[in-house]
């Protein structure tokens, strides 16, 4: 009985302490979200074919395409996601999750949400965030204990170039001061952001209908002092119009091309986006 009794006691202190740190987790990233929201500036402006006349042939393009030209300029949005993920290349089972990200486009700036089930006891919550040039990511198992909390120079670099290849849900991004662009062929062009000191670039390939259909990166994966840039990849499936009438992917998986094979780690679904 008194066992039982101390077992209870336990699992009943288990839950409170995990309940505490997902309150906690959640409370900082709500903290997080408010303050990009607020810092973000706002443009009132339809995009017409004159804001177009400095851009690669694909780029106009894919604005006119998307349905970008004629709709008001993205200020911010939302994006609801559901994921599958594999932590490891070695990885044969995929784990669920559901994701929510807030990109602000005139401050460039992102924060992104997950929530991961692993099995029925464990989980971890992350937070990936891009604010003033700094990258930032975190990682807590079932809320409580840190398994990732990385920043520093090649978080930075990385977290720019994902802000820089998620443009293709944010078509008015394209016309951001801070990206300068390369025209590669008729259905290629390449970017270069650089932001409060920090600077990526990453490549953007069309089709003939100029639907995006692979973004393209040299980009750090590990934030060790020997890590190199390796090729990583966003693969675009489907597309779906969500808001404003703009045509943007609703099913991408992401790709590191690793020495010894392909790391697909990342399916994602868009299931909501909105903006401003």
């Amino acid at each position: 009985m008194m066992f039982f009794l101390w077992l209870t006691a336990l699992i009943f202190l288990f839950l409170v302490i995990f309940s505490l740190g997902y309150l906690k987790f959640k409370r900082l990233v709500q903290q997080e979200t408010t303050m990009l929201l607020n810092h973000n500036i706002t443009i009132d402006h339809i995009i017409s074919e004159h804001d177009l006349k400095q851009l690669p042939v694909p780029i106009k393009n894919w604005l006119r395409t998307s349905g970008t030209v004629g709709s008001k300029h993205i200020n911010k949005g939302k994006i609801t996601q559901k994921i599958k993920m594999r932590m490891r290349p070695e990885q044969k089972e995929w784990v669920l999750g559901k994701a929510i990200q807030y990109t602000m486009i005139n401050s460039p700036s992102f924060i992104w949400n997950v929530t991961v089930k692993l099995n029925k006891i464990l989980g971890f919550q992350g937070r990936d965030k891009f604010e003033n040039g700094k990258g930032e990511m975190l990682i807590k198992i079932n809320s409580l204990v840190n398994v990732v909390n990385e920043q520093g120079e090649k978080i930075n670099e990385g977290a720019l170039q994902r802000y820089l290849g998620e443009m293709v849900w944010f078509p008015s991004l394209a016309l951001s001061p801070f990206i300068s662009w390369q025209t590669i062929d008729h259905y290629t062009a390449k970017a270069t952001m650089s932001y409060k000191g920090v600077t990526g670039s990453g490549t953007f390939y069309f089709n003939q209908d100029y639907q995006v259909t692979q973004f393209k990166a040299l980009r750090f994966k590990d934030n060790t002092n020997d890590a190199q840039r390796i090729e990583w990849l966003i693969d675009v499936q489907n597309y779906h119009t969500f808001d404003a009438g703009i045509e943007v992917p609703s099913t991408i998986s992401s790709t590191w091309k690793l020495n010894e094979q392909n790391w697909t780690w990342l399916h994602l679904e868009v299931t909501d986006l909105k903006y401003n």
